[in-house]
């Protein structure tokens, strides 16, 4: 796992952490947010969509199981979405728990979340630009207000 400091946030803590997420590692930036004791995370990512599966990728995310839906929440992950634009996926969340490689080994654990990325994961191009081991590609937090 690789850590360290990449400048300063808000409040000073900006740190790098290696996770584990489906079939694949992704380094991301975080910005640890303090609020009434807890710590949140945001995280931000980008793939592509194959132009002939958009509607499809749509469908499936206005449908997704409950069982998914469950595992995204017991992992520690609220506020999510995904935006789509020109082909691009944009996702969005915030990350609630205290040990996050440990929430997202136990979402790739999970069968029900395993089938669903073996329905989903087709559909999506991992740009090019990402890192050694990402399928989205991990994003830099340049500037947040609440």
């Amino acid at each position: 796992m690789a850590t360290g400091s990449h400048g300063a946030g808000v409040d000073g803590h900006l740190s790098s952490h290696v996770v584990a997420n489906h079939a694949f590692a992704v380094e991301s930036l975080l910005y640890k947010h303090h609020d009434e004791g807890a710590t949140l995370q945001r995280y931000g990512s980008v793939i592509g969509v194959k132009s002939e599966a958009i509607e499809k990728y749509k469908h499936y995310h206005a449908h997704v199981w409950p069982e998914v839906l469950e595992t995204i929440r017991r992992c520690n992950i609220r506020n999510y979405s995904i935006y789509l634009k020109d082909g691009c996926l944009f996702a969005y969340y915030e990350y609630h728990g205290d040990d996050y490689r440990a929430d997202m080994a136990k979402m790739a654990a999970d069968p029900k979340t395993r089938e669903w990325w073996t329905i989903t994961d087709p559909m999506q191009q991992p740009l090019e630009t990402r890192r050694e081991g990402e399928w989205w590609a991990a994003m830099e937090e340049v500037f947040h207000t609440d």
